[in-house]
């Protein structure tokens, strides 16, 4: 993660993501020990994934796609799509391929995609 975040630093105030929707965040946990962190916006009509992070020594192993997985299996039972923003480049794109996510918009710096139920 760190690549893109240096490359997002050069394009906005990194400070700033870190705090935007803290009030959203939850710690993701392996047993007692946190292992990552995701910011969830769960609105009435829309769900969205403002940040989802692992730490590198746990990444390769599937968390966050089991917690992605989760994510949608809990909006689907709702009946909310959800949302997110992906740095270009960010080799986490093919994960939201994967889960099913489509293609929903382009800023300058990042791709919009939206999963619906």
């Amino acid at each position: 993660m760190r690549p893109h975040l240096t490359r997002q630093r050069a394009h906005s105030n990194f400070e700033r993501s870190i705090r935007s929707n803290f009030e959203d965040a939850q710690i993701i946990c392996e047993g007692e020990r946190n292992i990552g962190l995701i910011k969830l916006s769960r609105m009435s009509e829309e769900w969205h994934v403002h940040q989802i992070q692992v730490l590198p020594s746990h990444q390769g192993r599937g968390i966050g796609k089991t917690v992605l997985k989760a994510v949608l299996q809990e909006a689907k039972r709702v009946g909310v799509p959800v949302s997110l923003s992906v740095l270009h480049g960010n080799p986490a794109s093919r994960l939201y391929d994967q889960l099913g996510f489509e293609f929903a918009g382009v800023t300058p710096k990042s791709t919009k995609l939206l999963w619906r139920p």
